[in-house]
């Protein structure tokens, strides 16, 4: 009898005592590689196949992945297979595309994205010469030479790349950063200055980039290799200003060149008093909401709502008199771009230049 009560008080408890709980899943899948064509097997006009290296999960299962092609805006998703291959349709026939992968598994994390793959909008087996289109068709080159230690100045990473052509012409340059998960949009720039920098990122630390080039119908170029950029601390911010000259000793020009969402910006900061000016702070307010700076040269730019800031740097600290530097930015705006019409240089007014 004392048995089968012991028996049963063992069972009893074994019914109550929870297991213990499972670490969660946090690693994520490997990213997918080999990325290849697989020339699709349908006659219909506008696909593309891919083709690609199963990745790996230390759950021992892919739960799929998913496909993001390069488009004017940005990459956006196009499928979510479960293996390779996949066909993306809806193309134009003869037209260049852009494409990435990242894997998933069953617990939602997602790999790093895969290499990029260039593929040309076919009709499967069939490979007829394709009808011309009317209007620009033809992208701009890939960017190249896209490096570091071009800019020093800048607090975060800053870099520099070379022009690309185009049959009409280039109109901007949208950059990309890589994350886990994906390629994100960071800024995009005008054609005058081939340069970029961001802030707020974790300095000492590396951030792979790439560049892409665009032109006025919307054709994009095959993006720039990944490149890594190291993240600087930057030149240190130039202590409070020394005494200023007189009241409105100084004198700015601000003249600009706009397109659809994007500006460059040429500004000259004259010393029109009769002492120097030692360290400086130029000041301004965009008249418009949605305007913007995304990189700039010759000063340390940084924003507040519509509030501008340009602190001199190392270089040109110090402004003499009857002296004029130059200075600028390239930046964005949502529509409407008007230009600032008052500026303070060390909290003082200065005249505009006609």
């Amino acid at each position: 009898m004392k048995l089968r009560i012991a028996l049963i008080a063992g069972a009893l408890l074994a019914i109550v005592t929870p297991l213990p709980a499972l670490a969660a899943d946090t690693t994520p899948p490997s990213r997918p590689g080999g990325l290849m064509s697989c020339p699709p097997p349908s006659s219909q006009s506008g696909m593309v196949g891919i083709c690609w290296t199963p990745s790996t999960d230390d759950s021992g299962s892919v739960a799929g992945y998913d496909v993001y092609m390069l488009t004017s805006t940005g990459f956006v998703k196009t499928s979510s297979p479960t293996s390779s291959p996949t066909i993306v349709g809806g193309l134009v026939r003869g037209r260049a595309y852009t494409f990435y992968l990242v894997a998933r598994d069953l617990s939602g994390n997602v790999s790093l994205p895969s290499s990029f793959i260039t593929l040309t909008g076919t009709t499967g087996m069939q490979l007829p010469s394709p009808s011309p289109e009317p209007g620009d068709t033809q992208p701009p080159s890939q960017p190249q030479n896209v490096r570091d230690g071009c800019l020093f100045d800048f607090p975060g990473t800053a870099f520099c790349w070379d022009a690309s052509t185009d049959d009409v012409g280039v109109t901007g340059y949208d950059v990309y950063r890589q994350t886990v998960g994906g390629w994100i949009k960071v800024g995009s720039t005008g054609t005058q200055y081939r340069m970029f920098s961001e802030g707020g990122l974790v300095t000492g630390q590396y951030y792979t980039y790439s560049v892409v080039a665009r032109d006025a119908a919307g054709n994009v170029s095959p993006p720039s290799s990944p490149t890594q950029i190291l993240a600087r601390q930057g030149l240190p911010v130039p202590p409070s200003p020394s005494p200023s000259p007189t009241a409105g000793a100084c004198e700015v020009g601000y003249d600009s060149a706009a397109w659809t969402t994007g500006m460059s910006v040429w500004m000259t900061l004259k010393n029109t008093g009769t002492t120097a000016v030692n360290t400086w702070s130029l000041e301004f307010d965009f008249p418009d909401a949605g305007q913007r700076v995304t990189s700039g040269h010759n000063a340390t730019w940084s924003q507040s709502g519509r509030h501008v800031t340009a602190r001199n740097v190392v270089w040109n600290a110090q402004i003499a008199p009857g002296a004029t530097l130059n200075l600028g930015f390239n930046g964005a705006h949502s529509g409407l771009n008007p230009e600032p019409t008052a500026f303070t240089l060390n909290g003082l007014t200065c005249t505009v230049k006609a």
